[in-house]
């Protein structure tokens, strides 16, 4: 692995909980992980810990197999070849773009840095930018600045701390698709932190979940979504609800059964009949699991819809009041209130053990 991080702890002094708790992970070279998890889950003191900026309690930190960081070691920042792009640019804005380029390269000759210049504004899509000041540029051309000024010393480990925050929706998840390209093309190792999942598909080979400083899971984004290692990556990712059901021995094989839904698997998964109390269990339906289907014997009331443009995202309420979603093309422009067919088409299962009944407020159902 190119990165890696071995059972890290960060403590902020007078703080009952460790920031980062026991975290383990690897990156190997040329790849790019994100971290995403809710505020405060400790996604950016972890990428601090990595440049050298936070102070490490117990752990260890590796780069390309040198330890930087840990229990008594600390490898200064500038000593790790660690480059950073920021949410806010960072620019000098009395400096031109080759110049703020330039920065980290002043050990070279003028010839070699001149050169090395252009060769990451052409990676990065802004060649002949060299004479333009930063206040010239958008925020996606200024954040591209940024992120070739932190390319040009060719640094072993590239760390992003949620670059894309300060620019609009459409314009975060091209920059994402963007800066992917880039980085693979540099074959430059990077850690991304961001609170966006739709930039962290964009962008990622790996991804990791946080909470609480703990990682949940460290995996691939279809893992993450149809594998989820533990009830809150489940809840984080992606749109769905967690329905009771029962596993059932049918011959040699176990099968998920829901109360309304039926049989939501075939009996060919690998589940073990005794993992629950007495086979109880709640099941992960995503809102791609619950198909629109106008001949189903199961109905379900709409009490919600938000237009998505190809798709409506409905709420559900079933007639014993369990609340569903279903993802429903949008010529299926059905009414609040309205009653329609559904069944379950789940391609991977996923359970957990029964918790206590949710108290949050019931959902209006729509407009009287």
């Amino acid at each position: 692995m190119h990165l890696e991080v071995s059972h890290l702890s960060v403590r902020y002094a007078g703080r009952e909980r460790p920031a980062v708790d026991a975290v383990s992970f690897g990156l190997r070279a040329g790849d790019i992980g994100v971290l995403i998890g809710p505020s405060g889950c400790g996604k950016t003191t972890l990428l601090r810990a990595i440049a050298g900026l936070e102070p490490v309690n117990s752990g260890e930190i590796r780069i390309s197999g040198q330890p930087v960081g840990g229990a008594g070691l600390h490898v200064a920042p500038e000593a790790r070849r660690i480059g950073m792009v920021f949410q806010d640019y960072a620019l000098f804005p009395h400096l031109d773009v080759g110049q703020n380029v330039a920065f980290g390269i002043a050990n070279l000759k003028a010839p070699d840095r001149k050169a090395r210049v252009a060769e990451v504004l052409a990676l990065v899509g802004l060649l002949g930018s060299e004479r333009r000041m930063p206040h010239e540029l958008s925020g996606g051309q200024q954040q591209r600045v940024a992120l070739a000024r932190a390319l040009a010393p060719r640094p072993r480990l590239l760390l992003l701390d949620e670059p894309f925050s300060n620019l609009d929706v459409d314009l975060r998840e091209r920059l994402a698709h963007e800066i992917r390209a880039i980085l693979k093309a540099a074959r430059t190792t990077a850690l991304f932190v961001t609170h966006d999942q739709l930039e962290a598909f964009a962008i990622g080979d790996a991804i990791g979940v946080m909470r609480e400083g703990h990682l949940h899971q460290w995996d691939a984004a279809y893992t993450l979504y149809h594998r989820p290692a533990t009830r809150f990556v489940a809840d984080f990712i992606g749109h769905g609800v967690f329905a009771r059901a029962a596993l059932r021995q049918v011959g040699d094989g176990v099968v998920v059964v829901h109360p309304a839904l039926g049989a939501l698997t075939d009996g060919t998964e690998r589940l073990l009949p005794g993992a629950f109390e007495d086979g109880q269990c709640e099941v992960l339906l995503r809102a791609d699991d619950i198909v629109h289907d106008d001949d189903a014997p199961v109905k379900a009331q709409i009490i919600r819809k938000a237009f998505r443009g190809s798709e409506f995202l409905y709420t559900l309420r079933l007639a014993g009041g369990e609340t569903l979603l279903a993802h429903v093309p949008s010529h299926h422009d059905h009414k609040l209130g309205e009653w329609i067919g559904i069944r379950a088409q789940v391609d991977h299962v996923v359970t957990f053990p029964r918790e206590a009944a949710a108290t949050a407020p019931p959902i209006a159902a729509f407009p009287a």
